[in-house]
């Protein structure tokens, strides 16, 4: 019979270690390690601390920048969860350099550095540049849904909200009429009627509290839309996996390496308003990369349909830009598609095929019906002109199934056409219509997805960041920007990897 050591997994361990051997070359943290030691300008961090001589020393921000961002490049993002790792993990020992931080202390920098991540974020964009990482040519933008610390419990319109409140107080209402009318309850009943008496309790007060002191918010389209109590900045967002309470982390990605040279979270699901604003962002960015007064000139931004107006065309034509963001009916004009499934009875004839009668002010469609004007109307936040045929005009009409295409359970159809009002001197969206037909931007678009989804796929499912840990717009959009940190440093430790490679094929060629 064979024998073996008998072993104690459960025993306590007096190591010799040294913490600088344990940071191995090649790995995640040894370019983060060299990053922040070598390539980054922290000093930014230097305003906050008033300690020179009185206070206690304080941890340097470049240990708890380490910590943090390992972790989080492991999928932790709980400052206890970190706390305890500076413990008892061996290689986050080494990069806190055997300092211990209370999880306040980790909680309260990442909370804390607003102005400070911003200037993080720069400068690693600014080394992945130097690392000849980013093309600058084509680029592509788009937004992942996370839910945050708020519940959508405490979600609703104002309306909504004293509804729940009417409703709390008339349930503690008849808990307490309930005691008044039977004193014979037990202890055991009436301590549990008086534990739920005192959360209702405290639910309405928090209700009433929230109600006094603000009003409903307005979405994009000046529509009153759901706020939330615990965190009115975040918003009802519709996600991948259902409806969440959460913030909108969008990205503009670099084509060469899917590096982000651009990030901001916003508590909102329309992520097209934000365009312009990302494209400033973006031109900082390669500002400073390129050292160029214009940076964007004759570069090429892909986004998806949810992008698509004339404003946003507008701001990356003034960019020197060119944009290819396609209208949400062109999949369906897609010959390609034509017999599919995903193209059949979605069909929908636009404003091209109608033409217009200057002097009635009403329009002619392909049948040779009339589409009478029915005044100004708003419709995603655009201004314009509402014309409307007759149901009886649309009975029996050979086009009816490629002109309309409604889900309204309704036996009388008829067409409305809407004519959005000018605001420039060139209909850019008319254009992109025409233009996204073509198999040449037909190619181009195709690239999207794989510059722009990629990195999703890393922050949320390789790396397992799922949700923002912080409450109110601007601590969310510290993490978001720390997450895009952790995709980009990985990409360095990637480029630095492959060129390691090719130094030692080369040596082995040399060799033989």
């Amino acid at each position: 019979m064979a024998r073996y050591k008998e072993t104690e997994k459960a025993q306590g361990l007096f190591l010799n270690v040294n913490l600088y051997d344990q940071i191995i070359p090649g790995t995640f943290e040894h370019t983060l390690n060299h990053l922040i030691d070598k390539k980054l300008d922290l000093s930014i961090f230097d305003r906050k601390y008033i300690n020179d001589y009185t206070g206690a020393p304080a941890i340097e921000p470049k240990i708890l920048l380490k910590i943090i961002i390992y972790c989080y490049q492991m999928g932790i993002i709980s400052s206890r969860k970190i706390a305890k790792l500076c413990q008892n993990h061996m290689t986050v020992k080494a990069l806190a350099e055997d300092v211990e931080p209370h999880y306040t202390t980790i909680s309260d920098f990442v909370s804390g550095m607003s102005g400070e991540i911003e200037k993080v974020f720069s400068e690693v964009v600014l080394v992945c540049g130097e690392m000849g990482l980013i093309k600058g040519k084509m680029f592509a933008e788009d937004g992942v849904r996370l839910p945050s610390n708020a519940s959508k419990e405490w979600s609703g319109t104002k309306e909504e909200l004293q509804k729940k409140y009417d409703k709390i107080k008339k349930v503690c209402g008849e808990i307490i009429e309930k005691h008044k009318k039977n004193d014979r309850l037990g202890k055991k009943e009436k301590d549990e009627d008086e534990k739920k008496l005192e959360r209702l309790e405290k639910k309405a007060d928090k209700i009433l509290v929230f109600l006094g002191t603000h009003e409903d918010r307005r979405g994009a389209g000046g529509d009153i839309i759901k706020s939330n109590i615990t965190d009115n900045e975040s918003g009802t967002i519709k996600g991948p996996h259902g409806v969440i309470q959460g913030y909108n982390g969008i990205a503009v990605t670099d084509s060469e390496n899917q590096v982000i040279v651009a990030a901001h979270a916003y508590g909102s699901v329309y992520e097209g308003q934000y365009f312009p604003e990302m494209l400033e962002k973006t031109e900082r960015s390669m500002r400073e990369v390129k050292g160029k007064e214009s940076p964007l000139k004759g570069t090429i931004i892909l986004a998806d349909t949810d992008y698509f107006s004339e404003d946003n065309l507008q701001a990356a034509k003034k960019k020197e830009m060119e944009a290819v963001i396609p209208d949400e009916q062109y999949r369906n004009r897609d010959e390609q598609l034509k017999e599919g499934e995903r193209r059949e009875g979605k069909e929908r004839m636009d404003a091209r095929y109608f033409t217009y009668a200057k002097k009635g002010n009403y329009y002619i469609c392909p049948n040779g019906k009339k589409l009478t004007f029915r005044g100004k109307v708003t419709l995603n936040r655009n201004e314009g002109n509402k014309y409307e045929s007759k149901a009886s005009d649309c009975a029996g009409c050979p086009y009816l199934d490629k002109c309309i295409h409604s889900k309204r359970k309704q036996n009388k159809k008829y067409r409305t056409l809407f004519i959005p009002i000018l605001k420039y001197e060139e209909n850019l969206c008319q254009k992109m219509r025409e233009k996204i037909d073509r198999p040449k931007y037909k190619k181009i678009y195709s690239n999207r997805m794989g510059i722009v989804e990629p990195v999703f796929a890393d922050i949320t499912y390789c790396k397992g960041i799922t949700r923002f840990t912080l409450r109110t717009q601007k601590k969310v959009n510290i993490q978001w920007l720390l997450y895009c940190v952790v995709h980009n440093i990985g990409k360095c430790n990637m480029a630095e990897n492959r060129k390691k490679g090719k130094r030692k094929a080369g040596k082995r060629e040399n060799a033989a």
